[in-house]
């Protein structure tokens, strides 16, 4: 054979909790996987300082650490994980072809795709300054920190709105920043938000700056869009929700996905409208986004593809 050319039962596309999950699964079950971790390795919650809603850590864990360790769980049961990514997918036909950055060629007779999404941010340099240390996209994460502190969320859709009124219920005060002059979200969303007294609407308003010193963030700058008036905000977090941006731009075109890019899987499975190829974690997943849901769906992916497997070689 090719020396460029592999083979398995199994490639698992991405290295988040889901990838990752999917792995150790995969492997106990002997489909002898190959996982290619992407360009960000462990996914968005290497970039999570302290995890303290994942089940087994009552202290909480620092997200990197996590990822390591359930790595280094996969690896044990016989993972084998390159760095690198995909870069283009064939699933017109069984068994899959897929080619890597490393030039490799990846043969598969099922494919589980786990690249994530990944949240849009602030084009401000002081937002990526202070992530993790006062900005955050996840309320119900990082929420706990803010307990009667004032916070802020930036956006005006759904997202935003669901954040705010989260956080209403911890925080002190919650400034909701939004440039427009009304919200995006829908009418229910938008009557839970106004109906919260501690939620401080500052319409036709941006993000100019994020103020904080070495200990994390001390107040907001934000400007009119009006007539640059500026003002200054006291929070001791900003939360951005403008929303996320799945990572599946490579497999346009090639199986069923939403108006927004999300992956469609048949519900109560991982299978997407490709059958042998399957979805994990946030690429499918526009409504929980969390570690430990993305875990879930790695799980229920990897018995999927088993099974599969087990019927399409009898």
């Amino acid at each position: 054979m090719d020396e460029n050319i592999d083979k398995t039962k199994c490639l698992i596309i991405g290295s988040g909790p889901a990838g990752y999950t999917s792995a150790i699964y995969a492997s106990r079950a002997f489909l002898k996987p190959i996982l290619y971790q992407g360009l960000q390795v462990g996914g968005q919650l290497t970039i999570t300082t302290r995890v303290e809603n994942l089940p087994g850590y009552p202290e909480g864990e620092e997200g990197s650490k996590i990822m390591k360790n359930i790595e280094a769980q996969a690896k044990r049961f016989g993972t084998d994980i390159r760095f690198g990514r995909i870069i283009e997918v064939d699933f017109s036909s069984r068994p899959f072809k897929v080619k890597a950055d490393d030039g490799k060629i990846i043969i598969a007779d099922t494919v589980i795709i786990a690249t994530g999404a990944s949240a849009r941010w602030l084009d401000i340099e002081s937002g990526k300054k202070f992530y993790g240390s006062g900005v955050s996209t996840c309320a119900v994460c990082d929420g706990f920190f803010y307990k009667n502190k004032d916070v802020a969320v930036v956006g005006g859709g759904d997202t935003a709105a669901e954040e705010s009124t989260y956080l209403a219920k911890l925080c002190n005060k919650v400034y909701l920043i939004h440039r427009r002059n009304e919200m995006r979200a829908s009418k229910i969303m938008q009557s839970r938000v106004f109906n919260c007294k501690n939620i401080v609407p500052v319409f036709e308003y941006i993000v100019d700056e994020i103020i904080g010193d070495d200990k994390g963030v001390t107040a907001l700058k934000i400007k009119s869009v009006k007539n640059n008036d500026t003002r200054i905000l006291n929070v001791d977090g900003v939360f951005i929700a403008i929303g996320h941006v799945p990572n599946t731009s490579i497999f346009k075109g090639q199986i069923d996905m939403d108006d927004k890019g999300y992956i469609i899987t048949k519900p109560g499975t991982s299978q997407t409208s490709v059958e042998g190829v399957f979805a994990a974690g946030d690429v499918q997943d526009k409504s929980y986004r969390q570690a430990v849901t993305a875990m879930g769906s790695g799980c229920i992916a990897a018995i999927d593809a088993e099974r599969f497997l087990a019927l399409t070689s009898s």
